[in-house]
């Protein structure tokens, strides 16, 4: 049961709320304006803060990795358009992970805090990143 609605909040606040839910919601229209609204849930920052720390070998996570990890992920939509969401959209969650995950790891390298040396922290991602891949099963 969610506390209010995101169409609702937007009517009362004459389209000045700052809204994100915790499951997906559709656009509003209010005034000639497309609200995105965007989600806020663990999947929007573990994926990429876990894929950069396990990348750079971090030995361990403190407040300043944290910080990076989420203004990277402030600063991925564009609040500056009318009706734009302040989180990006879960399904674009591979998209914002890689970009959090570079983030975090050069945040690590930055502080010292590997274990091990890297040189790049984009092929340090890519080279243990792993990615579903679906083939067809043909039965004869």
């Amino acid at each position: 049961m969610a506390e209010a609605k995101a169409e609702d909040l937007i009517a009362w606040t004459d389209g000045r709320a700052l809204i994100a839910t915790g499951i997906p919601a559709r656009p509003v229209q209010y005034k000639g304006v497309t609200y995105e609204i965007g989600q806020a849930n663990n999947a929007l920052m573990y994926p990429g803060l876990g894929l950069g720390l396990i990348a750079s070998a971090a030995r361990l996570v403190n407040g300043e990795i944290l910080s990076q990890a989420s203004h990277a992920l402030g600063g991925i939509v564009d609040t500056t358009q009318p009706g734009a969401a302040v989180l990006p959209p879960v399904s674009k969650l591979a998209a914002f992970s890689q970009r959090i995950a570079e983030v975090v790891a050069q945040s690590v390298l930055d502080q010292n805090l590997n274990r091990k040396k890297i040189a790049d922290v984009k092929t340090a991602i890519r080279e243990i990143k792993w990615e579903a891949e679906y083939k067809e099963l043909v039965f004869s």
